[in-house]
């Protein structure tokens, strides 16, 4: 017989949750905060994650970051496992050994909190995937079989097709699709005058019936991702966000947040998420508005407990806690790599930001990330360049990361990375994330938790 491992949602090709929320607990002590293990959390993503290698028939070498003592701790729970099953993972021996990199969420928590436009992304940001599933039963004049779909690349070819492709990409594609329905949908009232009429019409009817399906649940998924754009004005609100996530320009930054904050169609989870991005940011200037900010808050209506998020998710992943410097380069060659990525211009300035994994991942396949950094665990470090990569996000990953992922496999030759994490966030999972490991675990989420669904 065979076994098949399954403690684990693989999610996209290359991306798998194990739908764990509220991993860590904050441990406030005189100097640092630190993040620890919630208990069972611990050997729930053991198995899980020892899952994933079992299934994707890997024995790997780990390593950890070095910063996150809840890393070394899964690093080495994971390594007991390996070592007491060894004839579990005796598997054929390749060339190049695979590698497990375990990272921790609280190295970058900026990732998580900027508003998204690639249409997987978009779609969990702004309505919430669950299990593939969107519940749109709140969306108004929703007909009764929309209420809640299934978007899956594995049956609908059309989402695994617009995937990773940008919002304005998306509206040109549904606009084909639905050119394409009208130009195969039967004209009329069929003329059924033959065996073979019919037989043809029972054939194509499944087709047609299909094509529909798809053509009006990606119409409505569609529209109220365009509603819910324009109502929050998130175009506007995506601009400063990349700016407080990208630039370095503090006097900007902090115009650009009061001008919005001023702003009374913005949303309460934006206006928060905004404040949350320039504390991240600029927490130790030597100008920082951020008292003046969180006042403005309160002058918004902006419910005391929702603004002490602010402050919970500077304990969880500010300068103190990360290992990684997220936001400014440090040394001349980071200085002029992004200056000339300035020059040479982005995408757009809604997509302007790359995550801390991407840099990670980009030293990791040129042979150049840190061993005192990113040490092996129990080995002596791998001198070959990997090719098998599995990386694993405690507290979480996000879809901007699995676009990174997806990017670095279609443009390095022989290597294959896996991505996975403890649950896959948007804004609102992360802030409930947020909460549950700075023990404020009684409160409401913020924005109502409606959307706030991990995958």
């Amino acid at each position: 017989f065979r076994l098949f491992y399954g403690d684990f949602i693989a999610v996209n090709p290359h991306l798998f949750s194990l739908n764990l929320q509220g991993v860590a607990r904050v441990s406030a002590c005189v100097h640092v905060c630190a993040c620890d293990w919630e208990p069972s959390m611990l050997s729930r993503c053991t198995q899980g994650l020892t899952s994933v290698l079992l299934a994707l028939k890997k024995c790997p070498m780990i390593r950890y970051q070095l910063s996150s003592d809840m890393s070394k701790r899964l690093a080495e729970s994971v390594k007991q496992i390996i070592t007491k099953e060894y004839e579990l993972f005796d598997f054929r021996k390749t060339e190049v050994p695979p590698l497990l990199l375990i990272l921790d969420r609280s190295d970058d928590a900026i990732t998580p909190l900027l508003n998204q436009w690639t249409y997987q992304a978009m779609v969990h940001e702004l309505l919430g995937l669950n299990n593939n599933r969107i519940d749109l039963s709140r969306v108004p004049g929703i007909s009764k079989d929309l209420r809640e779909v299934v978007l899956s690349a594995e049956n609908d070819e059309f989402y695994a097709n617009n995937l990773y492709l940008n919002f304005g990409e998306i509206g040109t594609n549904i606009k084909n699709l639905m050119e394409d329905f009208q130009k195969k949908k039967p004209k009329g009232q069929q003329k059924l005058e033959s065996i073979s009429d019919m037989k043809a019409f029972v054939d194509n009817y499944p087709q047609f019936k299909k094509m529909s399906g798809t053509v009006s649940k990606h119409v409505t998924v569609v529209g109220e991702l365009s509603r819910l754009v324009s109502e929050r004005q998130l175009m506007e609100v995506s601009e400063v966000e990349q700016e407080l996530a990208c630039q370095n320009d503090h006097s900007n930054a902090q115009q650009s947040v009061r001008r919005l904050l001023h702003n009374p169609r913005l949303s309460e989870l934006d206006a928060v998420r905004l404040v949350m991005l320039y504390a991240l940011r600029y927490e130790r200037h030597s100008s920082s508005i951020l008292p003046s900010l969180m006042d403005e808050l309160s002058r918004k209506g902006v419910s005391e407990r929702h603004r002490r998020t602010v402050q919970s998710v500077v304990e969880y992943g500010g300068k103190r806690v990360r290992g990684s410097d997220l936001i400014t380069p440090t040394d001349a060659v980071a200085i002029t790599k992004q200056f000339f990525k300035g020059l040479k211009g982005v995408e757009n300035v809604y997509t302007q930001h790359q995550p801390l994994l991407h840099d990670t991942l980009d030293q990791l396949i040129k042979g150049r990330l840190k061993d005192s950094q990113f040490p092996y665990l129990g080995a002596s470090s791998l001198r070959d360049r990997p090719q098998d990569i599995i990386v694993f996000l405690i507290g979480g990953a996000t879809y901007e990361e699995a676009l990174t992922v997806y990017n670095l496999n279609r443009s390095s030759t022989g290597v294959r990375i896996v991505l996975g994490g403890s649950s896959i966030h948007n804004t609102k999972s992360f802030l409930e994330e947020v909460t549950l490991a700075t023990g404020h675990s009684g409160d409401r989420p913020l924005g109502g938790g409606r959307h706030g669904t991990r995958h």
